[in-house]
């Protein structure tokens, strides 16, 4: 069986005060979801804002993630296939 389809990504990135926060929104065309992430830097630390983008970007897509994740399991239990592993946890937004 051939399958293809287009999924769509838009990243918003947000600074102040030291602290980014990152939306991910995805359009499946059949499903849209929202991962979000924050990173703090350190008041301590020299302030390198790539690496606050790094962060809360890599956080937002771990976010999205599980949320694919749980509708992938969802799909699967509606489909008579148990998943394999344990149900998931919710992801701290911190």
């Amino acid at each position: 069986m051939s399958h293809t389809s287009e999924w769509k990504t838009r990243v918003y990135l947000f600074e102040e005060d030291h602290t980014t926060k990152v939306r991910v929104e995805l359009d499946t065309g059949t499903t849209r979801l929202t991962g979000h992430g924050t990173a703090r830097c350190n008041p301590t630390d020299r302030d390198v804002p790539e690496i606050g983008d790094e962060l809360a970007a890599a956080r937002a897509l771990e976010n999205l993630a599980e949320q694919l994740k749980r509708i992938a399991y969802g799909d699967m239990a509606a489909a008579g296939v148990a998943p394999q592993r344990a149900p998931l946890t919710a992801y701290d937004l911190g």
